[in-house]
């Protein structure tokens, strides 16, 4: 029972000062009642403070954005985070290369063409893997710290202003309460004692908000002061970003570059030593692109039925529906004839060929 009385008293408690604040603010909204001022130097922290929370809060949003563009991702992930679990997805750089790499494979690992798809679609999943990295490492070094500033420090902060401007609120009607007592005293039909009497503890409580208040103005102050030493640590923060960002695109850079070395020794390797080429097949006609009439006697066009995967360096790797030259072997063999394409040759089987002339 004690304590349920207790309790009642401390809700009516609450109650009342809630109703003094408010009231007390409608009347400094009105402009009947006065407002404590805080100094200049702790308007100025207070306002550093709003600026650093608004483009905090922003810049997190816009690295989260440029690290996972795709927002439903973005809601998934934080989901998980919440539930301090993580998971890796393949990125779309990830997904491209090994589209590539089975098409390559599908269409003839030993093609010029099925060959380029299997090394860019190995440089895209090296792109990828760099990629993870880079978010890996901005999320660790950048924007965990500033959410971790968000959650901690600026809420803290955020926290003890709004206690803060309650005090301020208690002190003013403190203050309105004094003026109002001692308004009393030209009043002739109140008693002289019972006047002091109010006006007594209108000072008590005065003095007593005030100190609640000075108190609580220096640890806002503090905390404010504080906001240099995290503009410093968000300096580093951000230096750590621009470096990771820096390494990542070096190491794509890198890739590229040696993905063009690849490309263009394929290439250099299949060109004719009759004339010179651009890309992954040559300018200049194969055997198998000229007309029936121009092909020396030995040699026929066939058109190629099923694909075929070469067993070793003897033999030529095929692909459906392409047409190659043809030729018999030095020793004859009913089974097995000698494909060129382009520079190009080995050992191909009868059965998986058309003989066109």
């Amino acid at each position: 029972m004690d304590f349920s009385m207790k309790s009642i008293k401390g809700f009516a408690a609450d109650a009342a000062t809630a109703f003094s604040r408010a009231v007390q603010y409608t009347e400094e909204k009105l402009g009947t009642s006065e407002k404590t001022e805080l100094d200049a130097h702790y308007d100025g922290l207070a306002l550093r403070a709003d600026r650093t929370k608004h483009w905090t809060e922003r810049l997190v949003s816009r690295t989260d954005a440029v690290l996972q563009p795709n927002p439903n991702t973005r809601v998934e992930d934080y989901f998980f985070e919440k539930l301090d679990k993580r998971r890796e997805h393949p990125s779309n750089l990830d997904l491209l290369g090994q589209d590539m790499i089975d098409a390559g494979a599908d269409l003839g690992s030993g093609t010029p063409y099925g060959t380029a798809l299997i090394k860019i679609g190995q440089a895209q999943q090296r792109l990828g893997a760099a990629e993870r990295e880079f978010v890996r490492a901005s999320m660790t070094t950048f924007v965990s710290p500033l959410k971790r500033f968000l959650e901690g420090d600026m809420k803290t902060i955020v926290k003890e202003r709004k206690i803060l401007e309650n005090k301020r609120l208690d002190l003013d009607a403190c203050k309105s309460r004094l003026r109002k007592a001692r308004s009393m005293e030209s009043q002739a039909n109140l008693k002289p004692d019972q006047v002091q009497r109010e006006i007594q503890q209108a000072e008590t409580e005065l003095r007593i908000s005030q100190a609640e208040f000075d108190r609580q103005a220096e640890i806002t102050r503090l905390l404010l002061e504080g906001i240099s030493s995290a503009h410093a640590n968000h300096l580093r923060c951000l230096s750590d970003f621009v470096e990771a960002q820096a390494a990542f695109y070096n190491q794509c850079q890198q890739f590229m570059v040696d993905l063009q070395k690849e490309l263009t020794s394929t290439s250099t390797a299949s060109k004719p030593k009759s004339g010179g080429y651009q890309g992954l097949y040559p300018s200049s006609p194969s055997p198998s692109d000229m007309p029936l009439n121009s092909l020396p006697d030995d040699k026929k066009r066939a058109r190629v039925l099923y694909n075929y995967e070469a067993y070793d360096t003897t033999e030529l790797s095929l692909t459906a529906d392409e047409v190659i030259v043809v030729s018999n072997l030095a020793v004859p063999d009913t089974d097995w004839m000698m494909g060129e394409r382009g520079t190009e040759k080995g050992k191909v089987p009868v059965a998986y060929l058309e003989i066109l002339n």
